[in-house]
């Protein structure tokens, strides 16, 4: 639609899987990749569980707990007491969407591909970036994800968890431009 032949393509945590599987897919369409919060391995059994049971609890108990505890998950205790120019927009938008949405995000996740094996055909530039308290991707996912692909770097972000980009966003944005220069 937008007539872009090649791209830099980026994705943090869910958007990180996708720009995994482009990768893997098209990697003719790529002229750099930036993966933040993600790693390239599918669930583990005990992952899919817990989403079904986020996904019956979002349908039981409605959007505004599962946001109220997401944050928790993804923002560092830090953040969470004394950010609350960041806590507060991605509460809301979080609280922007549906029951219907976030199942099916949750879904999507749960049943993504494995790109553990399409790493090592990467054969552009890729910079990986993640908190240094992230749970969710923790550092060893973005290592194992350095070690596979020939053209990475990778740099851990500071103070931050889940969600780096927001939490020292500039530390983050200094390595994501240094990176597109």
């Amino acid at each position: 639609h937008l007539k872009v032949e090649r791209a830099v393509l980026s994705g943090l945590s869910m958007g990180g899987y996708i720009a995994l599987r482009a990768a893997e897919r098209q990697p003719e369409r790529l002229s750099g990749l930036v993966l933040c919060d993600t790693k390239s391995g599918p669930d583990t059994d005990e992952a899919k569980i817990k989403r079904a049971a986020t996904i019956a609890a979002v349908k039981k108990d409605g959007v505004a707990k599962f946001a109220n505890e997401f944050i928790k998950a993804v923002l560092t205790e830090n953040t969470l007491k004394t950010k609350p120019a960041v806590v507060g927009p991605l509460l809301n938008s979080i609280l922007g969407n549906s029951p219907l949405g976030i199942s099916g995000a949750l879904l999507a996740m749960a049943a993504r591909t494995d790109t553990t094996a399409a790493l090592a055909k990467i054969t552009v530039p890729a910079l990986i970036l993640g908190g240094e308290q992230d749970k969710i991707t923790p550092p060893s996912a973005a290592e194992a994800m350095l070690k596979a692909i020939p053209k990475a770097a990778m740099h851990v972000i500071p103070g931050a968890a889940h969600m780096s980009n927001l939490e020292n966003p500039g530390v983050f944005n200094e390595k994501l431009l240094a990176f597109l220069k």
